[in-house]
C-alpha cells in the first residue's frame, strides 16, 4: 500500500464512528477489538483519530534519574499518518507529556493511544495533538518506567478486562465513544461496511426529521 493509499484510508475512517466499525468487526466475528471503557480523550476537547499503528512497549523499572533515552530513540521511527501506541506496565505514572507529544508530532504522527498515563493535558491540547489514555498524573515516568521495544505486537487492555493485540501496521480509530483496533488485513473491508452502515444512520435521521416514525424507518432501512 503506498503512502498516498494509506492516508487515504486514514481521512476516510475520519469519518465513521467507532460503534458502527465495532459493530462490523462484531458481524465478522473479531470480538476483542474494543479497547477498555477507561480509555479516553485527553483533553476532552479532542474528539477523534484515526492512524496506522506504531507500537512501544515499557515495563516498571527502577533505574537513575537523568532522562529517558530510550523513548526519546523509539519515538524517531515514527511516520506520517501513524499513531503512537505506548503499551506497558506502569500504574499510576505517566508514559507520555507535552515533549513528547511535540517530538511525535514533529515526525507527522495523528496521536497518541496509552495504555496507562499522560500528564501536561493543557499544553498537550494548546498544540491540537489528540491523545486517548487511560489517566492523568503528574509522576514522571523516569527512574521507574523504561521503554524497552519498538515495532513489536504489544497487549492494550480490552473491553472485557482482557487483552487486545495491537501489531505495527494495524489500525486504531477513537472517538467520543472509545477506542478501537481494525486489523491491518481487515482495514479495508471494515472500512467499506462501517461506510454503509454511516450512510443508513444518515438516512435514517433525516427520515425522521421528516416526519417517518422510527418503526417505519427502521422497516425502510433496517436495523443497524
Amino acid at each position: 500500500m503506498t503512502a498516498s493509499e494509506k492516508e487515504s484510508i486514514r481521512l476516510r475512517y475520519l469519518e465513521v464512528d467507532t460503534s458502527n466499525v465495532a459493530d462490523v468487526l462484531d458481524n465478522m466475528n473479531l470480538l476483542q477489538q474494543g479497547l477498555a471503557a477507561d480509555f479516553g480523550p485527553y483533553p476532552e476537547t479532542c474528539k477523534r483519530m484515526a492512524g496506522w499503528a506504531y507500537t512501544i512497549r515499557g515495563q516498571m523499572t527502577p533505574y537513575p534519574q537523568g532522562g529517558d533515552a530510550d523513548k526519546m530513540q523509539a519515538c524517531q521511527g515514527l511516520s506520517p499518518g501513524e499513531i503512537g501506541v505506548w503499551s506497558g506496565n506502569g500504574e499510576g505514572i505517566c508514559y507520555f507529556g507535552e515533549l513528547i507529544a511535540l517530538g511525535m508530532k514533529e515526525r507527522g504522527c495523528v496521536g497518541a493511544l496509552i495504555d496507562g498515563g499522560i500528564r501536561d493535558v493543557r499544553w498537550i491540547g494548546e498544540h491540537q495533538f489528540p491523545v486517548f489514555a487511560r489517566y492523568k498524573t503528574s509522576v514522571q515516568s523516569i527512574g521507574r518506567w523504561k521503554v524497552n521495544a519498538c515495532q513489536v505486537p504489544v497487549y492494550m487492555r480490552g473491553h472485557d478486562g482482557g487483552n487486545v493485540i495491537v501489531r505495527p501496521g494495524d489500525f486504531i480509530l477513537a472517538d467520543e465513544d472509545g477506542a478501537i483496533v481494525i486489523p491491518v488485513e481487515h482495514v479495508h473491508t471494515v472500512l467499506v461496511e462501517a461506510e454503509r452502515l454511516t450512510e443508513i444512520e444518515k438516512n435514517i435521521r433525516k427520515e425522521i426529521a421528516n416526519g417517518l416514525t422510527l418503526a417505519e424507518a427502521l422497516k425502510k432501512y433496517g436495523h443497524v
